[in-house]
Formats: C-alpha cells, structure tokens, sequence
C-alpha cells in the first residue's frame, strides 16, 4: 500500500459531490443584488431568482417528487426555464426540457418514457400538449405558465405557475446531491427514425461542461447573455449553468427574430450569445441600418456541421467575434473549440474564417478526443486528408441512453462514444468535419463531401440558405442534389447558373447535378432536416 493512502480517505472535509447547484448558492450570496434576469419589463436580481428556484423545488416536494423522478418542462426561453434548471435538480429530481417544436406524439411518447411525474408548460403550446396528454393512459401534473410577454394561448391546467410557486418556501433547505453520477437532465435526441433516445447527464458533467464554456470562452464576471439559442436544447449548451456561475445576466428571447435580436444587444449591451449557423445568416441579411445597432464587442458562439466561412467573415465584418465550437446532446453540447491562436490575426479575413470553420480541439474539460476508422478505431493520419468517424471520451459524456442499453452499448463501443461525424485530423491537431457518416455522397466510387459542396454554394451571392445530399443515380449510384433558398430579389437565378459558378471550385464529379430551388425543412434549433432532403430527392 503506498504511504500516501494511509488514512486520506475522502470524507465530507475534502470530497464533496461536483454540481451545478452550488453556482447559484454561491452568486445568491456574493451578487444577490446584481442583475440576474431580463425579460420584457421583468427584472430581476440573483437573490429573488435563487429564491424563486428554492420556491419551486419546495413546491414540487409539497406534491411529493423527490429524488429520480422526471419533471418536464415544454417552455420557450423565459425565466421559468432558468429557475426549472435549479428548482428541479435542488431535491434530487431530473429536468427533461422537451423540444417546443415536436407533435403530440413525439411529446407523449417522451413523456411515458421518461416517467414525467410534473410538466411545467407555457400557453403557447397548449394545442400539443392537450393532445399529447390525451394519448396518455397516465398523464402527469400539469402546471400552468402565463408568460406576460406572450399573453396568448390557453390554461391546460388550472394550476398557475406563480400561484404554484407561492406554495413553496423561498429559504427551502435543498439537499446536495450525494453523488456526481446522480443524474440532472434528461434530454432526447431528435431522432429521424425511429422514437428519440434519451440522453441521461449527471450533475459532475453538467457542472463541469459549464466551467469548460467559461475556460473556453474567457466570459469574465457579470456577462450579459442573450438566449438566442433554445434552452431545451442540450439544456442551452450548460449555459443556464455557466452564466448563473459567473453572476451574469440572463436575457430572454422567446423565439429568434433578428430585429429583436439587434434591439436587445445594443438596449442591454448584450456581451453574449449562442447559436446555430441560421441564426448568424438571419443577422448579416438584415438591412445595414439594422446592423449598425452593433456598437460594442459582441461575442457570438456557433455551433454546426460547419457554418461557411463566408457567413462567420460577413458576421465578423459586423463586429462580432465568432468563436466555432462543436458537440452533441450525448455529450452536454458543445466541447471542442477553434481554439484561436494570435498569429492567425495576420491573415486575411476570408483566410481567417476558413481557419475558423474548423471545430478544433477538444474543451479543457473533456478528456478524450481523435479521429479514427469507425470500425477499427485506429487513428488516421493527421494529414488533413484522410477521412475518420470523430470519438470522444471524458466527464461530459453521457451516463447512457435511458432504457436502451443496446444503444449505449454501441454508442460506447471499444470504450469511446461514437458522434457518427467523419472529419479530417490536421497536422496542428484540428478536427474539420467534413460530413456526417450517413450525409457522405459516394458517386462512381468517389468520396463527395456535402459541406465542401455547401460551402462553395455559399459563395455565390444569390444563395441564402443552401443543403446537398445524395440523390440516386442509375449510372454512378449517387449524386450531389442542391436545394436552395434565394435571397430576396434573386428568384431569377437559374440551375444552369449555379452549376457553372461550382464548376469554377469544384472538381467535375463533385458538382451538383441537381438544383432545387425551395425553402428548407429546418428543426427547432436550425438544423436543416437532411434526411427529408434526401427523400425528395429519391422522388424528383
């Protein structure tokens, strides 16, 4: 036995279970009276929103939940979203924030599977959610949310929020979790076939994947934080949980408008934001009167498959600074970062943005990350040329899928998880995605990348928004479709067109043989639904 184990076990004094409900504890106590929340004409200080989260888990423990039981939310970005995401956890309990977007039967077959005892909704969905519990044999308590920035909609409950939260006890005495493995959130995948899975976090990656936001970030103290991105998704990317623990202020958004989106950065000196690549397109396609808005450092936080280097440079010419980053719900969102490097400030914009269109290297909080082949789990080159499935490992990958053993099992095949992305490993450790495993075109026996093709699309002033993926074809068995959505004032431009200015980029096989000009499927978060692409194209 070594000498340094002899008597230092860990005790209460030096082993305490890592979680995120200590970033409000403390920021209650130290900035009680500085901003915490901002929300139409609500305001709001850190001590009143870490006592209305007390409230909350004091209620919830009123009507009997307790440690392991499953509260859903169906909530936009208002604050009754940021104080689920402490008031549930506080007595043991796991947040399952339900995609805003999703039917009746997606909801309900979440709510049956992840055992929702509570479901905390906003009147704007009462139409789904009146439905989803229809189908439901055992429908949970429904608890009623009448946002004063929305005033629409309809009671499902007769159970207020407020009058809910009243219930409670503001100095309510919340239990610690006993242990790091304990689970915080549920959250499901959106699945294209099939039911969604559900992605199980526990509080040690939660509260570890919210430091590595701020170690990656270099946020500061008192951020002022604007929620473009939805706080169901990936439960805000642990951002709820980051900014909370850097005493910041929570700005709330209801839905993306990019107006808004400029009134509220310069009304509020928004230092921060978050999103996908559609919400940075919303903004450089706003008039330039509207852009000027824009009058302090603004940081912009983008995660996708790879926004187009054209898009991050037009958001940079507007002044804000993008940071690139790249995650999935299995793994707490965002954890690997184009970690920026000071000499590359030398280079060209248009050379800066495609440098930044990579994802990077892994977050400080994440132990493991490579590229490598899917089956053999070797690591390929780092020759920036080689295709490989990107693997994580680490704290902030999920416990495991719920109920599906089976998927977890192969999703953590040879001990790394499997993101189901292939990318290249550059000679400086950089991963760049090219496509993800079931989006790559193989024509004639050739590799196409979908995110080569886009990016080249992008660069023709015409395209707004623009997405490839595979159409069958009897001579090379698959090639590239382009579907396309034109900016205003373009609906004149022709297939022929768009094909000659890719042959100007683009190697010959690589070209589109298809051009579709239409309005893109697009999930919740901005995603584009490619899989819906791809069955039309089979139907063209």
């Amino acid at each position: 036995m070594s000498i340094f184990s002899q008597g230092l076990a860990p005790a209460p004094v030096n082993h305490v279970a890592l979680s995120p409900l200590s970033f409000i504890e403390r920021t209650a106590a130290v900035y009680g009276q500085y901003p915490a929340v901002i929300h139409g004409a609500i305001r709001r200080n850190w001590q009143q929103t870490y006592e209305r989260s007390r409230r909350l888990a004091s209620a919830l423990a009123g009507r009997g939940i307790g440690q392991g039981d499953t509260v859903a939310v169906m909530l936009p970005n208002i604050p009754a979203m940021l104080e689920a995401h402490f008031g549930v956890p506080m007595i043991g309990a796991v947040l399952n924030a339900l995609n805003v977007r999703l039917d009746a039967e997606a909801i309900a077959f979440m709510l049956e599977h992840g055992e929702a005892k509570v479901l905390i909704s906003d009147r704007e969905f009462h139409k789904v959610i009146e439905a989803a519990l229809a189908l439901m044999e055992y429908p949970p308590l429904v608890i009623d949310v009448d946002d004063p920035e929305y005033g629409e909609g309809q009671a499902v409950s007769d159970l207020d929020y407020e009058a809910f939260l009243a219930e409670g006890d503001p100095e309510f005495a919340w239990h610690w979790p006993e242990d790091e493995w304990q689970a915080i959130s549920l959250n499901y995948t959106s699945g294209t076939t099939g039911n969604p899975k559900g992605v199980v976090y526990h509080h040690r990656g939660a509260y570890l994947n919210a430091l590595g936001n701020q170690m990656t970030w270099a946020m500061g103290n008192h951020p002022v934080y604007l929620w473009t991105l939805p706080m169901f998704h990936c439960n805000g990317w642990c951002y709820p949980w980051t900014v909370t623990a850097l005493a910041g202020t929570h700005v709330f958004l209801r839905r993306v408008d990019p107006q808004k989106i400029l009134t509220l950065i310069r009304e509020h000196q928004v230092s921060h934001l978050c999103g996908a690549p559609i919400v940075l397109n919303a903004l450089i396609n706003m008039p330039e009167s509207a852009k000027a808005a824009i009058d302090h450092p603004v940081n912009a936080m983008v995660a996708g498959a790879a926004p187009p280097a054209k898009v991050i440079g037009a958001v940079e010419e507007m002044g804000i600074k993008v940071t690139h980053v790249y995650g999935l719900t299995e793994v707490y969102g965002p954890v690997t970062v184009c970690a920026w490097h000071a000499e590359w400030d030398e280079q060209p914009l248009a050379e800066r943005a495609r440098i930044k269109s990579r994802q990077g290297v892994r977050y400080p909080t994440l132990e493991g990350l490579m590229v490598a082949d899917p089956q053999t789990l070797e690591p390929v080159q780092r020759d920036g040329n080689t295709l490989g499935e990107i693997f994580m490992r680490g704290n902030t990958v999920m416990k495991g899928y719920l109920k599906n053993p089976e998927a977890t099992a192969e999703a953590f095949r040879g001990g790394w998880f499997h993101t189901g992305d292939l990318a290249v490993w550059h000679a400086d450790g950089y991963v760049e995605i090219k496509d993800r495993l079931k989006d790559i075109i193989i024509s004639g026996g050739e590799n196409i990348s979908t995110i080569e093709v886009e990016d080249t699309l992008y660069k023709h002033p015409a395209v707004l928004e623009a997405a490839v993926v595979a159409r069958p074809d009897d001579k090379w068995g698959e090639t590239p479709c382009a579907y396309i959505t034109l900016k205003a004032g373009c609906e004149g431009t022709r297939e022929a067109e768009i094909i000659a200015f890719c042959r100007e980029h683009l190697a010959g096989f690589k070209l589109p043989k298809t051009v579709v000009f239409s309005e893109l499927p697009k999930t919740s978060t901005g995603k584009i639904q490619k899989y819906l692409l791809r069955d039309w194209a089979k139907a063209l």
